[in-house]
């Protein structure tokens, strides 16, 4: 029996890149998978059709996470779709890098309202709603312990989630979720390369003591871990998958 059987679980940002791949790792798993996207439902019902194409089960369920209540209507239409929620994987989110003299306020309020808030009460809403024993997965990002010029907003964000992850593993650990950020390293997706050069996509790469980027493949293992019962005793940690990245 594959270790995620019947499992049902809710990937935000799963049209494309590491959510994607997570899609697609679970689903190979034994998991029913709801496949979140904000805008591309081409992308997304390609993720879908793989899945079925390989006797799995999902669904797309297109919401905005940056709004609480696409929030609650993710959640709404997998417990009636699938009956419950098990796993939450919050992947989800945008970047941008510029100096600081830069940034307006209403990139800011974006960013956050993505990355953290849609974060935050996704979060909310697992707690409400979610199976006893779950899990719930988010997204922090390895440049949190790096020093990056241009990085300062986004870092503020991948922060936040950190230590959300960190007080969430106290408050739901009465009712068995665990609760964990993975934090990849420089990984090849659009959003990683989004407004970087060549030369400077060449430079982070070679910043990881493995000396490359990250696949997508490679962060959706760990997730997938994260997701099982192997797991079950590991809560409250940010796990950096990163290729050894300084």
């Amino acid at each position: 029996m594959a270790p995620l059987t019947e499992k049902v679980a809710i990937v935000t940002g799963a049209s494309r890149g590491i959510g994607r791949a997570i899609a697609l790792k679970l689903a190979g798993n034994g998991a029913f998978v709801v496949v979140n996207y904000v805008g591309n439902t081409a992308k997304a019902q390609e993720v879908v059709a793989e899945i079925t194409q390989q006797k799995g089960q999902a669904i797309a369920v297109q919401g905005d996470i940056s709004q609480i209540g696409d929030i609650k209507r993710l959640f709404d239409q997998t417990i009636e779709h699938f009956g419950k929620v098990d796993i939450l994987v919050n992947n989800a989110g945008i970047a941008f890098y510029q100096p600081i003299t830069q940034v307006t306020d209403q990139e800011f309020d974006k960013i956050l309202a993505i990355n953290v808030k849609g974060t935050y009460f996704a979060c909310q809403q697992a707690a409400q709603q979610m199976a006893e024993g779950g899990r719930i997965i988010n997204f922090s990002s390895s440049t949190t312990a790096m020093m990056l010029p241009t990085y300062s907003a986004y870092v503020a964000t991948k922060g936040a989630v950190e230590q959300i992850t960190r007080v969430l593993a106290k408050e739901l650990g009465t009712k068995r979720i665990t609760i964990n950020a993975v934090s990849p390293g420089p990984t090849d997706t659009e959003l990683f390369r989004e407004g970087k050069t060549e030369e400077q996509i060449n430079r982070l790469a070679q910043m990881a003591a493995l000396g490359r980027l990250g696949d997508v493949e490679e962060i959706a293992s760990v997730v997938a871990f994260l997701a099982s019962d192997e797991a079950r005793w590991i809560t409250g940690q940010n796990i950096r998958v990163n290729g050894g990245i300084a």
